[in-house]
């Protein structure tokens, strides 16, 4: 199964999705800014905060610290974390010069005259605190200075996991306000554009209805707010109204062309019916007046069964190539015979010299239908017999196979002319006239599936139609 490329999705599937793509652009750009403020605010107060724990530690531990008064530092802790507000406050550890503990407010977790170094590990500067990197926890390490002189250090655990959970709640509902927003606006363009676009799905149903032949939009359906659009649609109407009217020229043209390519051959027939019938009244005086020699009537009767059989033939050829109702007849031998039987006297009525091979009996040529092949090999035939010159020659074989039949008409007249062959080859406008039926020849080829090949060498105008093989009639 071939995957269509987005380029063939439906206009309106492509508008939503256009749609969804920038409102998630949109979303994303505004949900960092929300979020890059949000940071910062949560920076600032816990920057200021931790400012002012440790400025108070500074100022309240620095003279206890430069004395090494544990008992006093101690104290000094706990009326610190008593004042503090909340529970954010986890850890402080208040070292000396050396780098020794102190006191802490967890003196199990921090020893008297431990190292302060693992404390110190990770933390940062007042200025560089932040909730930003998703660690429930921040420490700060900062310097305890008494004029000037730096007496030890105090390192603080700070908890952020509330700051950090709001910052994730904020990203989800972020995300989800986004992604109903997304998907609304998407919606709604789908159905705007749905809606945008009825006149021109209007439009396009009315030009693929019957078989791709436009079919006029009623009045009724022509929106009347809308100018631009209604004045496309009366445009299409037009359009419609003269593509029927030359369609209708052209079943005209066709008709009148066959009727043409069929008078052509009454005046051959003519001499065809009319030498036998006289033949057939002397036959008829012969047995009147010699009715009492059997022998004479005997050759006389036959005479007249020949001649009656003939006329026959040309009788039963002249209906078959004139009925109307023979499009589910399948194309056989017997139809190509009929048609020489029609077609030769025109060829003999000019001293032509017809060169037509037996057409070998195939179940291949079942699976065509009879009216349009022949009605293609008669025109041919008689725009080669009227080209050629008096005494040439016309030439008519056929070629079947496994794949198709070709149908292969030539003579040695001075070839078609530009019209004419614009006419067989081409599906531009033509102007009535010129080579008779060629227009529908070409037409009736197209219906087949055929192709027709125009070939001009030594004098001699070849046309050939091949004809792709078809099911079986």
């Amino acid at each position: 199964m071939r995957h269509r490329g987005v380029a063939n999705w439906p206009i309106t599937i492509r508008v939503a999705l256009a749609t969804a793509a920038l409102m998630i652009l949109l979303g994303l750009v505004a949900s960092q800014q929300v979020l890059s403020r949000l940071g910062k605010l949560q920076d600032e107060r816990l920057r200021e905060f931790a400012r002012l724990h440790v400025e108070g530690l500074a100022v309240a531990l620095g003279p206890f610290v430069l004395h090494k008064d544990v008992w006093e530092v101690y104290e000094t802790l706990d009326r610190a974390r008593a004042n503090s507000t909340g529970q954010r406050i986890l850890l402080t550890v208040v070292g000396d010069e050396r780098g020794q503990v102190l006191a802490a407010t967890d003196p199990i977790r921090a020893p008297v005259d431990s190292s302060i170094r693992r404390f110190a590990e990770g933390a940062v500067s007042v200025s560089e605190v932040t909730a930003g990197n998703g660690a429930p926890v921040v420490k700060i390490a900062a310097p305890l200075s008494v004029q000037g002189r730096e007496v030890g250090r105090v390192v603080t655990e700070l908890d952020v996991s509330d700051l950090v959970a709001q910052r994730r709640t904020t990203t989800v509902a972020l995300l989800a306000a986004n992604a109903v927003a997304t998907f609304v606006i998407a919606l709604a363009g789908y159905f705007v554009v749905a809606r945008m676009l009825k006149p021109i799905t209007l439009l396009a149903s009315h030009m693929g209805e019957a078989g791709g032949a436009p079919q006029p939009i009623p009045e009724a359906s022509i929106p009347k707010s809308d100018t631009v659009v209604g004045r496309l649609f009366r445009n299409f109407n037009e359009m419609a109204g003269a593509i029927k009217s030359r369609s209708d020229a052209e079943r005209r043209l066709a008709e009148r062309e066959r009727f043409v390519s069929l008078g052509r051959l009454s005046s051959s027939l003519a001499h065809e019916i009319n030498n036998p019938l006289g033949g057939l009244l002397n036959a008829a005086d012969t047995i009147r007046t010699y009715a009492e020699r059997p022998e004479v009537v005997q050759q006389s009767a036959e005479l007249l069964d020949r001649g009656l059989k003939h006329l026959r033939d040309v009788s039963r050829a002249i209906l078959e190539e004139n009925r109307l109702d023979r499009s589910g007849r399948p194309l056989s031998a017997t139809d190509l015979d009929d048609l020489r039987l029609l077609f030769e006297p025109e060829t003999s009525r000019q001293g032509q010299v017809l060169e037509w091979p037996p057409t070998p009996s195939s179940g291949l040529l079942e699976r065509y239908p009879s009216a349009p092949v022949r009605q293609i090999a008669l025109n041919l035939l008689l725009n080669a017999s009227s080209a050629a010159p008096e005494g040439g020659n016309v030439v008519f074989r056929l070629r079947a196979d496994q794949e198709g039949i070709a149908l292969i008409v030539a003579d040695d007249g001075p070839g078609l002319s530009d019209a004419d062959l614009a006419r067989l080859m081409s599906a531009a406008p033509v102007a009535p006239g010129g080579g008779v039926g060629l227009r529908l020849v070409r037409d009736l080829v197209c219906g087949l599936g055929g192709v027709v090949q125009h070939h001009r060498a030594d004098g001699r105008t070849t046309i050939t139609v091949d004809l792709p093989a078809l099911g079986v009639m």
